[in-house]
């Protein structure tokens, strides 16, 4: 198999002037539609993407992390030619990728969010027939469409229609679909959303595998859990820019003290927030309303502090989570919201 190639975009961006296509991660209302006595009407704009630059290393699993609508499935879009840029630049391998299109298309191999299989058609079908439109030999694409099914353990189903499998199964065709023609590049969007865990633990040592044989592999997400497993890099995107990057281990040492306690309380937390920033240990203490978020050096040991400085303020202590050092957190401490909100 071919060596991987390398991903990059420069400054990209996109404004949608109409609804988005579905799964795009386009969500920032940036202008709405006017109507009224002397007022023209003007188009809603949705600003998916504000300046990405990006480098993803040829052969290197590399992670976009966020939330639903933080551009994610737009950036894929734009370098699998699906979705048009606005402004900016998107390179595959040594192809702009819309001034060269046809040249990258055979660089990449896509898996879309949903499963966007032919359901009139067998998985060992799909498999032949997407080789074909490669220019696969008959014998090299049924020894390929062989192996794969193999691979992804459906075997026993090959040569069943597709419409009755399950959500897992269907997902498990979609990519090996992808890695038919060998591509250089494969784009992966959100790929274990729905799945069950067995089914996901699969998916992802799939993945390790394809990519210890070079292949370069983009992968967006809004599972820490799995950006961490898997990717040797990540950017942390939201409203179209980037917040972070880095490895995942490089990315949760750079959160204040590591540690990070959530707490509610009943009023007073301007005031414990006070007391609780001249604590030894206490990196930074970000209040929103009645609660606080707490980093720190350690997490259970600063509790019974919690607690004084809430009693100290003639406050109740009603909600407490402590979370160790995570991608989740990072998010948090940049942008005050979970990844899942």
């Amino acid at each position: 198999m071919a060596a991987g190639a390398g991903i990059r975009t420069v400054n990209l961006c996109k404004v949608y002037t109409s609804p988005p296509p579905a799964a795009s991660g386009a969500a920032t209302l940036t202008l709405g539609p006017q109507r009224g006595p002397g007022l023209r009407n003007k188009k809603v704009e949705i600003q998916a993407l504000a300046g990405l630059s990006l480098e993803v290393r040829p052969g290197e699993i590399f992670g976009l992390l966020g939330p639903n609508g933080a551009g994610k499935s737009t950036t894929a879009g734009i370098l699998t030619t699906r979705i048009r840029p606005t402004s900016g630049e998107a390179w595959v391998g040594d192809y702009e990728v819309w001034r060269d299109q046809v040249k990258a298309k055979r660089l990449i191999g896509v898996v879309q969010q949903r499963p966007n299989l032919d359901f009139s058609l067998t998985a060992r079908e799909i498999l032949q027939f997407h080789a074909a439109y490669f220019g696969i030999g008959k014998a090299e694409r049924n020894k390929l469409s062989s192996e794969l099914l193999e691979r992804f353990q459906l075997t026993d189903r090959a040569d069943e229609l597709v419409r009755g499998y399950s959500g897992g199964m269907m997902q498990r065709v979609a990519i090996a679909r992808a890695m038919m023609h060998h591509p250089r590049v494969l784009f992966l969007d959100e790929p274990s959303t729905g799945l069950d865990p067995q089914t996901r633990l699969l998916l992802w040592e799939i993945i390790r595998e394809y990519n210890a044989e070079g292949t370069t592999i983009l992968l967006t997400t809004h599972n820490m859990e799995e950006a961490d497993a898997l990717c040797g890099r990540i950017a942390i995107i939201d409203h179209g820019k980037m917040i972070a990057l880095g490895t995942p281990a490089e990315l949760k040492a750079s959160i204040p003290g590591g540690y990070l306690l959530r707490a509610r309380l009943s009023l007073g937390a301007d005031e414990a927030a006070g007391r609780l920033r001249n604590e030894a240990g206490v990196s930074e203490v970000q209040v929103t309303g009645g609660r606080l978020d707490i980093y720190a050096d350690r997490g259970g040991a600063l509790v019974g502090l919690l607690v004084s400085a809430a009693s100290a303020c003639g406050a109740e202590l009603l909600d407490l989570e402590i979370s160790e050092p995570s991608l989740e957190n990072l998010f948090l401490h940049h942008t005050g919201r979970s990844l899942r909100q």
